[in-house]
Formats: structure tokens, sequence, C-alpha cells
């Protein structure tokens, strides 16, 4: 899978607020559907609908522990988005300290021509 269609599957999977509340729970440790479906007033099925775009995303893995199947947070793919987004935050710093500096610039030039009357 190319790079750009692994991070178009990790963000529209991260869109949902409920998947972003299963990734977050998976993230204290792995969970069975039902443990996952608890806090939510969805069915089973729906909360397994969120699973497979979470698990198409890679963003979840499906382990087996006899007949359980509980499921696992995978990191590779956000740590991938986390990179993407880095290079625009530091894109952004650089253009508030060029702007900082704007700032400090003009009002050291108000600062030499005095008080305005």
């Amino acid at each position: 899978m190319p790079a750009s269609h692994h991070l178009d599957a990790t963000f529209a999977a991260l869109a949902d607020p409920t998947r972003r509340a299963i990734l977050a729970r998976l993230a204290l440790g792995e969970a069975s559907v039902l443990e996952l479906a608890e806090p939510f007033e969805m069915t089973q099925p729906a909360i397994s609908k969120h699973l497979k775009v979470l698990e198409r995303a890679g963003l979840v893995s499906r382990g087996r522990d006899a007949q359980r199947r509980p499921r696992k947070l995978e990191a590779q793919p956000l740590a991938e988005a986390t990179q993407w987004l880095e290079n625009y935050r530091q894109f952004w710093e650089g253009r508030f300290q060029h702007l900082d500096a704007l700032l400090d610039e003009m009002k050291s030039i108000q600062a030499r021509n005095g008080p305005k009357r």
C-alpha cells in the first residue's frame, strides 16, 4: 500500500470520535469487542464496523486467545501520521517565529519614533 494511501486510511479512521475513543481504550491494553462496546450506546455489530475500519487502516489488530479475539492497538500508522503532521508543525513554527521577529522590529521602530500624539 503506498504511503499516501496509508495516511488517507489513517486519517479517515481517526475522523470518527467513536473510533478515536476505541483507540484511546486500546491504548490501555487489549480488549474484546464486548469490552469495547460497553461505554457506547450502540450495538456490537456497530462497534464491529468501526473496528473493521480501524483494522483496514492498520490501527488495530486482532489477537487470538482461546475463544476470545482481543483487539490490540497498532502504533505504526499513528507514528506515520505524526511524522506527516510534524512537517507542517515545523513549517508553522517557522512562520510564527518570522512573525514574532517582524512584530519585535515594529515595536522597536515605534519606540525609537516616540509616542504618537
